[in-house]
């Protein structure tokens, strides 16, 4: 029942389509003024990435905050510049995910796989099973680790899966415009 909310919500929010690039960018608007923007690839359907924005308590824009794909990059400062800026050997943490499974990545971790522990807690939830109010099973549950990163990833519940097939057959029946496609009227 939870998960029939979520879809209700998406359902009735305000969506629109771009073709841009080799990818499908979705916009939602809703109804309590939140804005989510997803990017999809054309060719495997696959989600690059999905970011949120919330009006401010004054109703200004707020700033996107990136909840799945690479995190927005931070100014690069130049070396001459008096600006103090993060290591770029710190550790970087993003979220990917698969068609099957919710994936979370940290880079510049070069340490073995042995070091690294990963356990799901009841009281743990992600975003996504949050939404859909779902709890998170352990055996769900794994971990690697190649190239410097660290790639936890956890299968998609079936109801997930349902919910976000019955997503893309409703954002493929969306009007996207390719970019430049924009009817303008002049008067």
């Amino acid at each position: 029942m939870a998960v029939q909310s979520w879809t209700e919500i998406l359902k009735s929010s305000k969506k629109t389509a771009l073709i841009h690039d080799g990818k499908r960018k979705i916009h939602y608007l809703f109804t309590d003024g939140k804005e989510m923007a997803e990017e999809y690839d054309l060719k495997t359907d696959e989600l690059i990435g999905r970011k949120w924005r919330h009006k401010s308590t004054l109703g200004a824009q707020g700033q996107w905050t990136v909840e799945v794909g690479e995190p927005v990059a931070s100014p690069v400062a130049s070396p001459d510049s008096d600006v103090i800026k993060e290591n770029c050997s710190n550790p970087v943490f993003m979220r990917k995910d698969t068609k099957t499974s919710f994936q979370w990545r940290i880079r510049n971790l070069p340490y073995p796989k042995d070091v690294f522990s990963v356990l799901v807690e009841p009281s743990m939830t992600s975003s996504s099973c949050l939404r859909s109010q779902l709890p998170l099973d352990s055996s769900a549950l794994s971990f690697t680790h190649a190239n410097n990163t660290l790639i936890v990833s956890y299968k998609k519940p079936k109801e997930v899966l349902t919910l976000e097939q019955e997503l893309l057959k409703e954002l493929k029946k969306l009007k996207g415009t390719a970019e430049g496609d924009v009817d303008c009227k002049t008067q």
